[in-house]
């Protein structure tokens, strides 16, 4: 039997409940694990560049660059060098999954959001209702049906024309992208912007598109 793939993830920051993220993920990933297809271990953001050097086979990242958004706005964990790592990381062939707040407050012009190809931009003040969207024909889109739940509604910037969108997003607001999708190097790179509130990090329709995204990552066959 082949070994299990390693998945690192850092999950919760400020604004986002660690626990929250972390049952999510352990349902996302459950079938993998039960399978013994994949091993999940969590980490903190302090922690990521020791643990990169044990290569995972991918890391999940649901944590914002800031680390006191309220306190010391400006005080933030990615450094240069977190960057020029973690973009060689997966160019030499590993998974990086970009989930919700992993996209937020990152430096436009550093080495992870060109890596990422896309970035979070806002969010309206008010939860609203979010209908989310599988883009037919695409990898990580399939034909799944639409989806919604109360959310924060994520509005990205996206280079469209370089990842394949997978998922879109509409709602009182306006419309967006949610989910993207590209290799990088010999690694690959999933984006995704639901979810915020317990209801949506536990919905099944999102559970599963979630669950796409891991095992297009990592190459599994889908349970």
């Amino acid at each position: 039997m082949a070994q299990p793939k390693h998945i690192l993830a850092i999950v919760g920051d400020f604004y986002h409940d660690r626990q929250l993220a972390t049952d999510s993920l352990n349902r996302i990933v459950k079938p993998f694990v039960e399978q013994g297809l994949v091993q999940l271990r969590y980490g903190t953001v302090t922690e990521l560049a020791d643990r990169l050097k044990q290569q995972p086979d991918a890391v999940v990242l649901f944590a914002e660059d800031r680390i006191d958004p309220q306190g010391s706005p400006d005080k933030r964990w990615m450094t240069s060098e977190a960057e020029h790592q973690i973009q060689a990381y997966v160019a030499a062939g590993g998974v990086w999954i970009a989930w919700h707040s992993g996209l937020a407050s990152y430096g436009e012009d550093g080495e992870y959001v060109n890596m990422l190809r896309g970035s979070f931009d806002y969010h309206p003040d008010v939860h609203r209702e979010v209908i989310y969207t599988p883009v037919a024909g695409t990898a990580l889109g399939g034909a799944g049906d639409r989806f919604g739940f109360l959310d924060e509604h994520y509005f990205v910037h996206c280079r469209e024309e370089e990842t394949e969108v997978f998922l879109r997003s509409e709602s009182v607001d306006g419309e967006s992208v949610a989910g993207w999708a590209h290799p990088y190097g010999s690694g690959k790179v999933v984006c995704i912007t639901p979810a915020h509130r317990e209801e949506g990090l536990m919905n099944e329709a999102f559970v599963s598109v979630m669950r796409q995204g891991v095992a297009w990552g990592l190459e599994l066959e889908q349970p």
